[in-house]
């Protein structure tokens, strides 16, 4: 894509590319830290890279057709490797995210009525009661500096709560983001025996990661015995997502959730909405401190509006336009790793049985084939008439296994930072430090900054 700019657009600081000579050693070291910086500058230029990764031939895909093989065309012959179920099934158990083959086609057909234009829309007065609070909370630390990551955090798991269970997470929002930077920060790294033994054998961390499953599973069981203890009104509409998914029946079999089939899935849809939501908008604030005049237009668009509604939300185009450049920069599901379970031919590449495919959304939405000044800030890329590629940018994922919650994200994130800026002047507190984008679960920062917010 071709990106007039009348300005120079600012280049958010990242990673060193990984030397072409490191070595196998190295690479592993580098890898449990930040896998971003594992990667060297072939991996931004060229469209297959072909290599071994222990014991197995590896493909780094950046050719948009052969990435369409994988997740659209010939998907069922792809599934998640070893390591990725080791270090998701702990926190998602066999939730819709990893689930494969009929299981997943059930739970897909079974919750794809939650998640209807029309069931976000609903949903919608949840968020902004949230912003409404979180709002009033920043104004009365406008002459402090502001953590603007656990700010969002906190916000965008009171959402995840709230439109789940129609109850704060006061009480049980620490408890919850304790179990989230607990596992991040250690069991869902990778380690090398996650990484060369099959599943069926336990990795010495696979013991801890089991005793993390216990724990965490009684405390989603527990929050949904308290929502169940809410009750509903028979004949009532559905107040929330719980309400969508107690409810939820396959249409071809008319079957429901049990109930440790519904711990996993409320688990995913808490774990996957909150955070990565939370991490897209610190990237995107991040970005517009970084930015003023960029952060201007977002202010002017949405000054005057009432900001409520899905057709609000969808009238704000630019702050739209701003969301999608930050996942572009920083997509928060930074790699999707698959092992063939047989031959294939994708796009003339050779794909042997094994054979590890990684699509790296970090590397495909900064590929200098693919986009014009790739690393650099230009929200209206998005605005142009000339799209991306369909599998270029993939923030959300692509084909049937899509993100089922993108509607809902977008309408969340959109929504968030119109509300935010259209409130407040951010700057960063410190200019001298920059922030370093680390590959970890998702794309987190390597320190969280301090931001000054000043009243518009």
């Amino acid at each position: 894509m071709n990106i007039a700019s009348v300005r120079r657009p600012i280049i958010p600081p990242t990673p060193p590319r990984a030397p072409d000579d490191m070595s196998f050693l190295g690479r592993v070291a580098v890898l449990r830290q930040n896998m971003i910086a594992t990667w060297g500058q072939r991996a931004y230029e060229e469209d297959i890279i072909k290599g071994r990764f222990f014991l197995r031939n590896s493909f780094i895909l950046n050719q948009p057709d052969a990435i369409r093989h994988v997740l659209l065309s010939n998907y069922e012959n792809y599934s998640r490797t070893p390591a990725g179920i080791r270090m998701l099934r702990p926190v998602l158990g066999d939730g819709l995210l990893i689930a494969e083959g009929h299981s997943w086609t059930f739970q897909r057909r079974t919750l794809a009525p939650a998640f209807t234009p029309r069931a976000t829309a609903n949903l919608v007065p949840h968020m902004t009661a949230v912003l409404d609070e979180t709002i009033a909370k920043l104004d009365e630390r406008t002459s402090e500096p502001v953590d603007l990551r656990e700010v969002m955090q906190r916000m965008t798991l009171e959402i995840a709560g709230r439109t789940m269970f129609s109850f704060g997470m006061e009480r049980h929002g620490p408890t919850l983001r304790n179990f989230v930077m607990e596992y991040a920060a250690r069991l869902g790294r990778p380690y090398f025996l996650d990484m060369v033994l099959p599943v069926s054998w336990p990795s010495p961390m696979d013991f801890a990661r089991a005793r993390f499953r216990k724990r965490w599973t009684e405390f989603v069981a527990m929050l949904i015995a308290e929502r169940r203890s809410m009750g509903k009104k028979d004949g009532a509409p559905p107040r929330d997502l719980f309400d969508l998914m107690d409810e939820a029946r396959d249409p071809e079999t008319g079957k429901g959730f049990s109930d440790e089939q519904l711990v996993d899935e409320v688990a995913t849809m808490i774990l996957a909405g909150h955070e990565t939501t939370a991490t897209a908008l610190f990237w995107a604030l991040y970005l517009l401190a970084l930015d003023p005049e960029t952060q201007e237009e977002v202010a002017s668009e949405t000054r005057g509006e009432h900001l409520d509604s899905i057709a609000d939300i969808d009238r704000q185009k630019f702050t739209r336009a701003v969301i999608e450049e930050t996942m572009r920069l920083y997509p928060p599901a930074f790699l999707v790793a698959r092992a063939a379970r047989e031959k294939d031919n994708a796009a003339g590449v050779e794909i042997g049985k094994g054979d590890i495919i990684m699509i790296a959304p970090w590397l495909l939405h900064r590929h200098e084939k693919l986009w014009d000044q790739p690393n650099a800030f230009i929200p209206k890329r998005f605005m142009s008439k000339e799209a991306p590629d369909r599998f270029a940018y993939l923030p959300f994922g692509a084909g049937p296994r899509v993100c089922i919650g993108a509607p809902f994200a977008q309408a969340e994130s959109v929504l968030a930072l119109a509300r935010l800026i259209g409130a407040f002047r951010v700057e960063l507190a410190d200019t001298t430090d920059p922030v370093i984008p680390l590959g970890v679960v998702t794309t987190q920062p390597d320190h969280s900054p301090l931001f000054r917010i000043t009243r518009r």
